[in-house]
């Protein structure tokens, strides 16, 4: 049994999870914590020393990941990983990333009072990057440690201000990653511990979540070209209304997502009418769709019928249709050994679980890549994340650290990995 003091945990979590999120705290209640600004290297920073202070080995790769390890005693080249990205949306909150991060440093300090040196490294990270927020680039920090990320990707391209990456980069003090050397050998297992970001595991009272599937997604862009012409004086019958075509496309969606069902979601987020005029007839539209599934054979099935649909009635409405296909990211399982030591510890533990699936990204579905990956869930209220009022009960967030606990234990301190 885990032996924690609940309501010491809980504080803990909080006074972390509140002095963390004052690195880059701003005007409007939130964090806005960019990619190498400074309050990114602060944030930084203070994670450094605070896990400096515990007697961790600290590191920064070269890009900016910052690493704090309890040396293992045996097998010192294998190396357990736990934890998230530090950078934060605009006017983000105080959950989303920096949880995994508080979360492992937790665990591996309370790993260390109780049980001393582990067998095997345990290692918390602080990621560089994951949202995209600043810079038009996501998982910065996790594709770097898996060896995908590449230079040229990065090289051109510059924030809303006309800041550069690479300028940006080396005012924080950091450089590019040496693209010919080896990537990591010695990770065998990463856990990311994270708020859900929805609201299935508060409306069901469940305060953990086992994540099997992180979801595949694809999107789309499609742009629907009748012809532009006037409202008053051009009949119904002889319209090619690109906002008719779209509006039924759309309903057509949503109708085939509904049919499907669960896990299938699709999403129109996105719609632009030219010219957008009162009295004008309109002769463009080009709107997104964002389809996702656990299972890539049904997403790839439910959007090649979306795109059958919506030609047929691109044809019956007399308009013409360009479907662009810019996203297509295959769903990641979690590794199903992690998965199940996760359901021992929470039954073993009276934990109260839910197997489910992620809808939203995460690093750890590039950390799949490299090492076996399981990703845990706690409850997000109302579902709202990315927002300064994301808020996890105290208890909630207790209860996923003693779950984390619980498997780094079994992963770190006992000779079968």
């Amino acid at each position: 049994m885990i032996k924690t003091c609940q309501l010491d945990l809980e504080k803990e979590l909080v006074r972390l999870l509140d002095w963390l999120g004052g690195f880059g705290k701003d005007s409007e209640g939130g964090t806005t914590r960019f990619l190498y600004s400074p309050e990114w290297t602060e944030a930084q920073q203070g994670l450094e020393n605070l896990m400096k202070e515990e007697g961790f080995r600290v590191q920064y790769d070269e890009v900016g990941n910052l690493f704090g390890r309890l040396e293992g005693t045996t097998y010192q080249n294998e190396t357990v990983l736990t934890g998230s990205h530090v950078d934060t949306v605009k006017n983000g909150g105080s959950y989303d990333g920096q949880l995994g991060i508080v979360a492992g440093f937790l665990a591996l300090k309370y790993l260390k009072e109780t049980y001393g040196q582990p067998l095997r490294n345990l290692e918390v990270v602080s990621m560089a990057e994951e949202e995209g927020s600043r810079f038009p680039y996501t998982f910065w920090g996790s594709k770097n440690i898996t060896g995908t990320a590449k230079r040229s990707e990065v090289e051109n391209i510059t924030d809303i201000n006309g800041i550069s990456f690479v300028e940006a980069m080396k005012e924080a003090g950091f450089g590019f990653r040496d693209e010919s050397r080896e990537i990591r050998k010695d990770v065998r297992a990463f856990i990311e511990l994270h708020a859900e970001q929805g609201g299935v595991l508060e409306i069901e009272q469940t305060p953990i979540g086992i994540v099997q599937y992180i979801v595949g997604q694809r999107r789309f862009t499609i742009e629907v070209s009748g012809e532009a012409n006037h409202a008053g004086t051009t009949p119904m019958g002889y319209r090619k209304d690109a906002m008719i075509a779209a509006s039924r496309m759309i309903t057509a969606i949503n109708d085939i997502a509904v049919k499907y069902g669960d896990p299938l979601v699709a999403t129109v987020g996105k719609v632009e009418v030219k010219p957008n005029i009162v009295n004008v007839v309109p002769g463009k539209v080009i709107f997104t769709i964002d389809c996702r599934h656990t299972h890539n054979n049904e997403l790839v099935k439910a959007t090649e019928e979306i795109q059958e649909t919506i030609k047929k009635i691109a044809e019956q409405t007399g308009v013409n249709l360009d479907i662009d296909l810019w996203m297509d990211a295959v769903p990641v399982p979690m590794d199903e050994r992690l998965v199940k030591m996760f359901q021992g510890q929470c039954e073993k533990n009276d934990l109260s679980y839910k197997l489910m699936h992620s809808g939203a990204g995460h690093d750890a579905q590039i950390m799949a890549e490299l090492a076996p990956t399981a990703m845990l869930f706690v409850p997000s209220h109302k579902g709202i994340s990315h927002s300064p009022i994301e808020f996890t009960e105290p208890k909630d967030l207790a209860e996923g650290v003693k779950a984390l606990i619980g498997v780094l234990f079994e992963l770190g301190y006992k000779e079968e990995l």
